[in-house]
């Protein structure tokens, strides 16, 4: 079974955790004391990790790290669909990892804001809120445009990738860092169509969507 080191309210673990909820993967989950313990510092969890950073992937052997790269793994590995990460479709697999990309952006600074703000991370706190803001606004304009044209999801076509779930929790979560939605209408709606997938899980500070919308 896939083991998962894991922190309950380290964003990029959940990203992972989502996907594999929404594949109907079953998994097994490692804590790590993230906060306040910083276990992932530790000589011991470097051996699985140098980097000392989560979340870790294990499957039967395997060891993976990095969020994104997990989400990759894990889309090619159990969705016999494809359709997570189209690698079928050339065009479509370029704007999905150009997607994922910007979700470093995203996380980077939306994230880095929420860190600061819960965390005492040492961030330069209007810089990165000032950050979340720029790309928010691009991010939203597009999926409203997205909207305009009968499409859901961050890229082409009608059904979800992996890049929807590597932006949606730092999206969801930007209100912890002092980052209000009001002003992205077609970035909340896009929140409220992931929240309401098959198997879709929650995580401290994101909710399910509001019943009878």
């Amino acid at each position: 079974m896939i083991k998962l080191y894991d922190f309950e309210l380290s964003v990029n673990c959940y990203k992972a955790r989502l996907l594999m909820s929404l594949l109907d993967v079953a998994f097994e989950l490692v804590p790590v004391d993230f906060y306040p313990g910083w276990e992932h510092k530790t000589e011991e969890f470097k051996r699985i990790n140098p980097l000392g950073h989560i979340p870790v992937l294990d499957d039967d052997g395997f060891v993976l790290w990095d969020a994104h790269a997990i989400l990759v793994y894990l889309a090619t590995r159990y969705d016999t669909s494809r359709q997570w990460y189209p690698v079928d479709d050339p065009q479509l697999l370029g704007r999905t990892a150009s997607w994922m990309l910007f979700a470093e952006g995203t996380t980077n600074t939306a994230s880095a804001a929420r860190l600061h703000v819960n965390l005492g991370y040492d961030f330069e706190i209007e810089s990165v809120r000032a950050g979340a803001h720029r790309l928010f606004r691009y991010l939203d304009e597009h999926l409203w445009f997205t909207e305009r044209e009968g499409r859901c999801w961050v890229c082409p076509g009608d059904h979800p990738t992996i890049a929807d779930i590597a932006l949606f929790p730092d999206v969801a979560l930007a209100p912890e860092g002092g980052i209000d939605l009001l002003d992205y209408p077609a970035l909340r709606r896009w929140c409220d169509r992931i929240k309401r997938l098959p198997r879709f899980v929650v995580m401290g500070g994101i909710f399910p969507a509001s019943p009878g919308r």
